[in-house]
């Protein structure tokens, strides 16, 4: 990146901490909390299990130099934000789904770029899928339609319903000391920062046991694969491979496993980080804004979205007017 780029991110950041807050307006809607940061193109930004809205505020930040709205979703039961006494039983995410597209809808947002880290990630992948006319553009950050094909190519959310199962039994069972010590071990690689992994167990410790196990449980029984050539929006999805190194992981094994994952959705854009871990936007943020950045700017190419120019498991080519960030 430019020094001069490397500049207008640093001075943004800056003023947005300074004053981010006085332009900010935060609002209830149907159980979501979402808090709207500057003027221009809308930007929906969602996070992940358990995780606050502050999870976007720095790339907020960095984004506002170029005429960026944010609105950033705080999902109920994590992080401090009560859970919705209103939820559809077994139906946790599509609940999530529904409420965020009614507040596009009501809100009057015309084709907003919606990004997603993690389950939020899943959760845009949703939307995209339910409203395809709706999005402008789609931003999914370490994120996969199947999570337990990662490791498991063969799985299906029949195989995968007991396991599903059990685990969030036993989330429910668990005394209190047993629940936060598992939960601060899932999320001690999810960050370099030792400050930034204590926020997450401080997000966990606040988030709503029961919101968190019915979560899980969707995230390993819910399979999107077959539903993403509804798709319409250009797709980005920038992905990790650094935290799971310890584990066996490489550039190019996470490579294969996100192609694999994403190659029924035409045109996908695939990035790795060399950098950052699970939570990219702290990890490697100056990579993942001017990824973000060149992706919400550049012009949408004519046609379909690059599906006669793909066969199926490859990334999609860097478009016209995308150099590598």
């Amino acid at each position: 990146m430019k020094r001069t780029n490397l500049f207008r991110l640093a001075a943004v950041t800056v003023l947005t901490m300074l004053f981010g807050h006085a332009a900010a307006a935060q609002q209830e809607f149907e159980g979501l909390r979402v808090e709207v940061v500057g003027e221009g193109r809308p930007v929906l930004m969602i996070p992940g299990l358990n995780s606050a809205a502050e999870t976007w505020r720095e790339t907020c930040a960095a984004l506002q130099a170029d005429r960026i709205q944010c609105h950033l979703v705080q999902l109920p039961g994590f992080a401090g934000l009560p859970a919705a006494p209103d939820l559809r039983d077994e139906a946790w995410l599509a609940d999530m789904r529904d409420r965020v597209v009614s507040y596009i809808e009501v809100r009057k947002l015309r084709r907003p770029v919606v990004v997603g880290h993690s389950l939020g990630g899943v959760l845009a992948l949703q939307i995209a899928i339910a409203r395809p006319d709706a999005v402008d553009r789609l931003v999914v950050v370490d994120s996969l339609p199947f999570l337990p094909a990662a490791t498991n190519p063969a799985a299906t959310s029949e195989t995968t319903r007991p396991m599903a199962e059990g685990i969030r039994k036993q989330m429910l069972a668990q005394e209190v000391d047993a629940y936060r010590a598992g939960a601060a071990a899932a999320v001690k690689n999810m960050a370099s920062s030792p400050e930034r992994v204590q926020t997450l167990e401080r997000w966990g410790e606040a988030s709503d046991r029961a919101t968190t196990a019915q979560a899980m449980y969707e995230l390993m029984t819910i399979d999107l694969r077959p539903q993403l050539q509804a798709v319409r929006a250009p797709t980005l999805v920038l992905g990790s491979w650094a935290g799971y190194a310890q584990y066996g992981a490489t550039r190019e094994s996470t490579q294969a496993i996100f192609e694999r994952e994403y190659a029924t959705l035409p045109g996908v854009r695939i990035e790795l980080s060399d950098a950052g871990r699970h939570f990219l936007m702290w990890d490697d943020p100056e990579w993942l804004v001017a990824n973000m950045r060149q992706f919400i700017q550049a012009p949408a190419p004519r046609g379909s979205w690059g599906a006669a120019s793909l066969r199926p498991g490859r990334a999609a080519p860097l478009w016209a007017g995308w150099p590598a960030p």
